[in-house]
């Protein structure tokens, strides 16, 4: 299709691996404080905070909760402080995906008479959530799909071996009228081809459908060649775009999965 496309209509046609939703997590809690001061003259700045981070059950979210005793923060400038972390979440930290299933505690912090406010919450609160992330041992979280494979019996055999080559697992097998039935779970980014893959093992008679099942933890040499190509664009400036343009080496890039 590829080479009709460029042949029939005369472009050119750049074929791109498809886009893995990677997440981020931390495997253990911790907590930072962090103090932001400014004064340049006029009007100062002030605040500090003090945060929480604990990793939560699967598919929870990012609980966000104040369990601010006394006057230590003005309950005026929690919003500000959620605001910031979850601003954080999403400009990511570890791999260059978006952090999830964190729960985050705001237990303290202070504040100036005259020179808190907003904005001066929004600073501290962005920066302690990054230096509590940091040692809570973070991790990235893999899409997981459910593949359900029709294919004639006398080809199970390749359709399993190809299974486990993609680092996936047969969950189970059964018969459908001539087509034996099989499923699965593959990590969304080795489904890349796997449709073009499919129908030529079986001689063009290979059917598959697929849903998002799970979320896992990355394998440490998957994650470390991710990170690493992560660490690389942001020294070179080019973070930003990272998650929509890695994945290559990596096995996918950063949209699809679930």
């Amino acid at each position: 299709m590829f080479e009709r496309l460029k042949q029939g209509y005369t472009v050119d046609l750049e074929l791109m691996p498809p886009r893995i939703r990677y997440h981020e997590t931390i495997r253990i809690g911790a907590e930072a404080r962090y103090r932001h001061k400014k004064q340049s003259g006029g009007a100062g700045q002030f605040a500090e905070v003090g945060l929480r981070i604990e990793p939560v059950a699967r598919d929870e979210g990012f609980p966000f909760t104040p369990s601010l005793v006394d006057q230590d923060v003005d309950r005026v400038f929690v919003p500000a402080v959620e605001q910031s972390v979850q601003t954080a979440a999403i400009e990511r930290i570890h791999g260059g995906y978006r952090v999830t299933e964190v729960k985050i505690n705001l237990f303290g912090g202070m504040i100036h008479p005259v020179d808190s406010k907003d904005i001066a919450f929004q600073i501290a609160g962005y920066l302690a959530f990054k230096e509590a992330f940091r040692p809570a041992r973070p991790v990235l979280l893999e899409p997981i799909h459910e593949l359900e494979i029709r294919v004639p019996e006398g080809f199970v055999g390749r359709v399993v071996g190809n299974i486990s080559g993609r680092r996936g697992k047969i969950l189970g097998r059964d018969v459908s009228g001539r087509l034996e039935v099989l499923r699965a779970q593959v990590p969304a980014a080795q489904r890349h081809h796997y449709p073009t893959v499919l129908r030529s093992l079986p001689g063009g008679r290979g059917l598959h459908a697929a849903k998002f099942s799970h979320s896992v933890d990355m394998p440490a040499e998957l994650e470390k060649t991710i990170v690493a190509e992560y660490v690389a664009a942001r020294a070179a400036g080019t973070a930003r775009n990272h998650a929509h343009q890695s994945g290559a080496g990596a096995g996918g890039r950063a949209d699809a999965g679930r």
